[in-house]
């Protein structure tokens, strides 16, 4: 029986990333999609850095930007007496910064789809912007939402790089189930590494074809 602790660490992290992301990136995602900004492509690269850069030197970098001697780091344990480097709350940061892109993205296609027509129609039947927004533009984006908080939510279970770089592997704290599966490998105990892996394994597939069933089931549009 493979340890739980690592596995219900690592869902409530990837649920609070979900979650967090979900409230930062809609906003950014509605943005990108309607601006016309000459900044756009800069922001559309910086959202979509974590895809290209390899997790190792992010984490590096993020534990540089964690640390108390830099300014974020040590305003963090100012405030709140801990650090944010090897913390839940440190990891909580990453993943969010890690798996941005695959909130963001999404959204940034579904609210694409969407247009600016319906809001514009909702707009003369005398909704406001934050009406048209949550009343036309959301349901008709349901697809995205989904798609999006689904992929956050398994990318984030599968992260290692970034999370052994900033969290470490203290049990209880930052041991998630990739540093586990990792730790295990190394002490040769491969029935552990196996009842994980293949946990994960199991989940994994099984989240990514509910969201294709539920992609092809969910309406493309309401009204």
């Amino acid at each position: 029986m493979p340890d739980m602790g690592p596995v219900l660490l690592t869902f409530a992290l990837a649920s609070i990333t979900t979650v967090l992301l979900l409230i930062v990136g809609t906003p950014l995602a509605w943005w990108l999609a309607h601006t016309k900004s000459r900044a756009k492509p800069v922001i559309e690269a910086v959202t979509a850095l974590p895809l290209v850069l390899p997790p190792t030197v992010l984490g590096f970098y993020l534990l540089v930007l964690f640390s108390p001697n830099a300014p974020l780091g040590g305003l963090w344990v100012t405030v709140t007496g801990s650090t944010l480097a090897f913390s839940f709350i440190g990891l909580v940061f990453a993943s969010m910064i890690y798996s941005l892109p695959f909130m963001v993205q999404p959204l940034q296609s579904a609210f694409e789809a969407v247009g600016r027509e319906p809001l514009e129609a909702a707009a003369t039947l005398g909704a406001s912007p934050r009406d048209a927004f949550f009343s036309v533009a959301v349901p008709m984006s349901l697809r995205g939402f989904l798609t999006a908080s689904v992929l956050t939510f398994a990318h984030t279970i599968g992260e290692f790089g970034v999370v052994l770089m900033v969290g470490g592997n203290i049990p209880g704290r930052t041991k998630v189930i990739s540093i586990a599966i990792y730790e295990h490998v190394e002490t040769l105990d491969y029935a552990q590494a196996h009842a994980l892996s293949g946990g994960l394994l199991a989940f994994s597939f099984t989240v990514l074809l509910a969201v294709y069933v539920l992609n092809r089931k969910a309406p493309l549009n309401v009204g």
